[in-house]
């Protein structure tokens, strides 16, 4: 008898503590505005995306800097026919390119054969050369080497203010998500809070009704909100659903690892508390406002460099290409006694009669610059207007949200009259119902304005750049 009681005890302890644990599984919670910014700022793709930017941009400037690498150069040529030797042509030379136009040179050629060029004649055992090409004309000041590589500084200057972009945008898109995941949370708890008074107001309704008390037709009447407030409260879970997967597309762990939100997640609801710390916005808009530093504007006043760098490099063609280079030649390998005498020297000239071709790229080069300019002024106005007219938006948007605040409350009043009519009998479940149904609708607009209101926050944090430190 012990015995079996004692397991009729520990069978009541196992399934009570397996209750226990399932409705601690389902108990809510919150997934806070700072948590949520932080996870995606740090683990979503496509802010690593953007980290790559600038990983492109020293691509860019290692690949630039290439163009001054040292260079060795090896020409062998030897023709043999008929048991005759030609000639055997060996030229090496060692270059070191410079930033103005100045290449330093080392070279070694050894040529013989029956048929040499006289003009190759070295000493039996080779000629070494010592020297420099220098660049009088196109090419002193700016050339293509120098330009490639001050327009990959200026790149990767701009692949950051590009990365503060993309991930701004980035953060706003996830901003507004949980912005829609909030609001169509909040709706499912006014459907549900009023779905549970219509279920009451019937059962009661239902009560009187078999005491007599009341017509059997208002059971009907009681019934029709629980029908409704049950529909829109299905529709509404759906949104939800909807909303709590587009937010998870926001939501990664670290090796790009998705996160599918739970269905006992919630949000914040107070989260205008933390809104404007998380996002560094700012509480007043300033007599005077400063979008020197906004990414956007960054980027295009780099562009702008770029462009002037290929203006001033266009506009170097039309220099006459005058080439000077001259070397110090001695058959030993030892510069130290070095006999002025003895020398290679050269000089080139090059310059198009007519210039068409250079003219026409420097014009195309300047259109471009004037253009690129226009496009800076024009976005400075833009995000200047925008700027102003979001907090202006916000300043409508607080005082409609007083305004409604005090409509809810004198919606709440006016059914708490009317409930209370309804206990005296000198009310109905219509006039009930209808007060009711302004209620939600005024709630529905509150929960409405907030989100409108979230919404233009998560506009200025667009409209200034910011790109938060949240890590």
């Amino acid at each position: 008898m012990k015995r079996s009681n004692m397991r009729g005890y520990l069978l009541l302890f196992c399934l009570f503590s397996c209750f226990l644990l399932k409705a601690q599984e389902q108990l809510p919670e919150v997934l806070t505005f700072e948590e949520y910014m932080a996870y995606v700022k740090q683990y979503h793709p496509v802010a690593g995306q953007a980290e790559l930017q600038i990983s492109m941009g020293e691509a860019e400037m290692l690949r630039a800097r290439g163009g001054f690498d040292p260079k060795i150069e090896v020409d062998y040529d030897r023709k043999k026919f008929k048991g005759t030797e030609y000639y055997d042509i060996l030229n090496s030379t060692f270059k070191i390119p410079t930033w103005y136009g100045v290449e330093v040179k080392a070279g070694f050629e050894q040529n013989e054969g029956y048929y040499l060029n006289p003009q190759k004649t070295v000493p039996e055992d080779g000629l070494f050369s010592a020297g420099v090409s220098v660049d009088v004309g196109q090419g002193m000041w700016i050339n293509d080497r120098m330009a490639t590589l001050r327009s990959a500084r200026v790149f990767r200057q701009q692949t950051i203010a590009e990365r503060e972009l993309f991930l701004n945008e980035v953060l706003y898109d996830a901003a507004t998500a949980y912005f829609d995941w909030l609001n169509v949370y909040n709706e499912v708890i006014i459907y549900e809070e009023f779905l549970e008074n219509a279920a009451e107001r019937f059962l009661g309704v239902k009560q009187n009704a078999l005491l007599g008390e009341v017509a059997a037709i208002d059971t009907v009447e009681a019934k029709i909100p629980v029908q409704s407030r049950t529909l829109e409260l299905e529709q509404a879970r759906v949104r939800l659903m909807k909303e709590r997967l587009n937010l998870s597309n926001y939501l990664w762990l670290a090796n790009n690892v998705p996160v599918e939100l739970q269905p006992n997640i919630i949000p914040d609801i107070s989260l205008q508390q933390e809104l404007d710390e998380t996002l560094e916005l700012p509480q007043f808009m300033p007599d005077e406002i400063n979008i020197e530093d906004h990414p956007k504007l960054r980027s295009l006043e780099f562009k702008l460099q770029a462009l002037e760098i290929e203006r001033r490099l266009k506009a170097n063609k039309l220099l006459p290409a005058i080439n000077l280079e001259y070397n110090f030649i001695t058959p030993e390998p030892e510069f130290q006694t070095l006999n002025t005498a003895n020398y290679k020297a050269g000089i080139s000239l090059s310059v198009p009669l007519f210039l068409r071709k250079e003219r026409g790229d420097l014009r195309l080069a300047e259109l471009k610059l004037q253009d690129a300019s226009f496009d800076l002024q024009l976005n400075e106005r833009q995000i200047e207007n925008k700027i102003r007219a979001v907090f202006q938006e916000l300043e409508s948007y607080r005082i409609q949200n007083v305004v409604v605040e005090e409509m809810v409350e004198n919606y709440v009043i006016m059914l708490a009259a009317e409930e209370r009519r309804m206990s005296f009998g000198e009310s109905s479940i219509f006039l009930i119902n209808s007060r009711e149904i302004k209620l939600i609708e005024a709630q529905l607009k509150q929960n409405e304005v907030l989100t409108k209101f979230l919404y233009a926050k998560a506009r200025l944090f667009q409209s200034l750049g910011i790109v938060p430190e949240l890590d």
